[in-house]
């Protein structure tokens, strides 16, 4: 798990991986290359279709009656109420749950969703998580001890052959272990879903009491879940997806899925998750059985991308292709926030024909010490006079800001997680997908696309809270032509002329990443 941290992070960052490169290249002098096992027993399952058949199914069915040809959407801003909702999800779940994220960290909110999960499990829903490799925290051990349950089913996305010794992979195999799992769904008895940008960790949901992420999920009923599912269904069936089972030298029997749901359950009583998670379950139910209150109606689609396209092709994804085309009919204007923006050439061309048929662009990504990937701020940091020369309005996140609810432990770093855009006030996508190469040609990312100015309205007043001058500093150009920061302290204009609050070494570093040949990598 990365954490925005700053610099003492960054650089221990680039030791490991340094680390790690010898350690790799004493490794394949010592040791044969792994193979990723072929015969194992798999048996392909689908998303249920009885869904109605359910008691949220019942409540959703008169809704959806109401709104023929349209599907139901909420944002979900908040860390405390994105936790909520999915623990709702697990506790509310009556026949199925299935759950795909790229991390799922092994901290207090990733223990207590487990735990979740298993009750579900317990009480005879079936429950699918497929989990990206580079993702998986907890290790092959305690993942295989919870798929020992007869309800329980894990999966893992394109895993390394050296389980042991991952990094091998990385040089021996690289072509197929760089295409990663991105996306982040979960749903609910095919009923409710969670799409968006949030993995599972103390961070996304701001109870880390030193970083925490602004992020954004969407919540989506009606039709459109049935199509999320059938993802997910692709995702689940494919060559791609190996079951935990395959990948360790031992069955796991129930013995071992006790041992490790006792330890998981120690831990959580001792921990210090911050709320009464099971102080008032009727106000959980009322979380998900209200949230059809809250639901704006609109024609909505799943974008994804397919893992077999980005491995066979190695062109773009689908989802960068449809925004391509989407942005090539924007009149008035484009608002984007995401975490990692690197533009590219191919982008910069693009951002720059809106700008001349005068379409206002704004985008808010990071800053360089908000920003939790060094490599991706020097992406982002090589375009920005370019992107300012045209016009662009470029806004990047505050550490200090104050975009983060406050943690129960009181102030936190934050960092920009949301990958978001609105396209002339009148339509929106929220997912997984960055504006950069990497999301955009080797990793597979998932997304909601809605028509709804009412919706697009609600996300734009979320995302004018995190441009406002205490949250964010406005890059502008100077009278020569150099960068420069404007932000508000205490209602004081402040200007920097460098990267706000950074230190020489993150500026030397970033620099230096920015002249490297990886930005398709980045």
């Amino acid at each position: 798990m990365q954490k925005a941290t700053g610099m003492n992070y960054q650089v221990s960052n680039h030791a490991v991986l340094t680390i790690n490169f010898l350690l790799v290249a004493l490794l394949l002098m010592l040791s044969g290359c792994a193979s990723l096992p072929t015969d194992y027993p798999r048996t392909e399952s689908t998303a249920m279709t009885d869904y109605r058949s359910t008691v949220m199914g019942q409540k959703f069915a008169a809704s959806e009656a109401e709104h023929p040809g349209e599907s139901g959407f909420a944002i979900v801003r908040y860390g405390r109420n994105a936790f909520n909702l999915r623990i709702a999800m697990a506790d509310l779940a009556e026949k199925t749950l299935d759950l795909q994220v790229y991390i799922w960290a092994s901290d207090e909110t990733g223990r207590i969703l487990a735990e979740r999960m298993v009750r579900a499990a317990d009480r005879g829903v079936r429950v699918r998580l497929l989990i990206d490799d580079m993702g998986l925290e907890a290790g092959d051990e305690m993942i295989a001890a919870l798929a020992a349950h007869p309800n329980i089913e894990i999966h893992i996305f394109n895993p390394s052959a050296n389980r042991k010794a991952q990094m091998l992979d990385y040089v021996t195999d690289l072509k197929r272990v760089n295409h990663r799992m991105h996306n982040k769904i979960m749903i609910m008895d095919n009923n409710l879903a969670i799409v968006g940008g949030r993995n599972v960790g103390d961070h996304y949901f701001a109870v880390d009491p030193e970083s925490n992420f602004r992020d954004l999920d969407i919540a989506a009923m009606g039709p459109v879940v049935r199509d999320i599912s059938a993802v997910f269904d692709h995702f689940w069936n494919g060559p791609w997806s190996i079951p935990v089972e395959a990948l360790v030298d031992r069955p796991y029997t129930d013995a071992d899925l006790q041992q490790v749901v006792t330890q998981m359950r120690e831990a959580i009583a001792s921990g210090d998750y911050p709320y009464s998670v099971d102080s008032d379950v009727a106000e959980l139910r009322n979380t998900v059985g209200d949230i059809r209150q809250h639901m704006t109606w609109a024609p909505g689609r799943i974008l994804w991308d397919d893992p077999a396209d980005l491995k066979e092709t190695g062109e773009a994804g689908t989802i960068i292709k449809l925004l391509r085309r989407k942005l090539d009919s924007v009149q008035h204007s484009l608002t984007i926030e995401s975490a990692y923006f690197v533009v590219g050439e191919g982008g910069l061309e693009q951002l720059n024909k809106l700008i001349d048929r005068g379409v206002k662009v704004r985008i808010l990504t990071n800053s360089l010490v908000s920003n939790d990937v060094l490599a991706a701020h020097a992406g982002h940091a090589k375009y920005r006079k370019q992107l300012l020369e045209a016009g662009a309005d470029i806004y990047e996140l505050r550490a200090d800001s104050g975009v983060i609810q406050k943690t129960w432990t009181g102030e936190s770093m934050a960092g920009l997680h949301t990958k978001a855009m609105v396209f002339d006030d009148q339509s929106l996508f929220i997912g997984s997908f960055n504006l950069d190469p990497r999301s955009a040609y080797i990793n597979t990312e998932a997304g909601l696309y809605v028509d709804s100015p009412e919706l697009a309205s609600q996300l734009l007043v979320y995302m004018d809270e995190g441009v406002r001058p205490e949250n964010s500093y406005h890059l502008l150009l100077d009278e020569d032509g150099d960068l420069a920061w404007i932000t508000e302290d205490d209602g004081v204009e402040v200007r920097y002329d460098v990267d706000p609050l950074s230190t020489f070494g993150q500026r030397f570093m970033s620099g230096f990443i920015e002249i490297l040949p990886v930005e398709s990598q980045l």
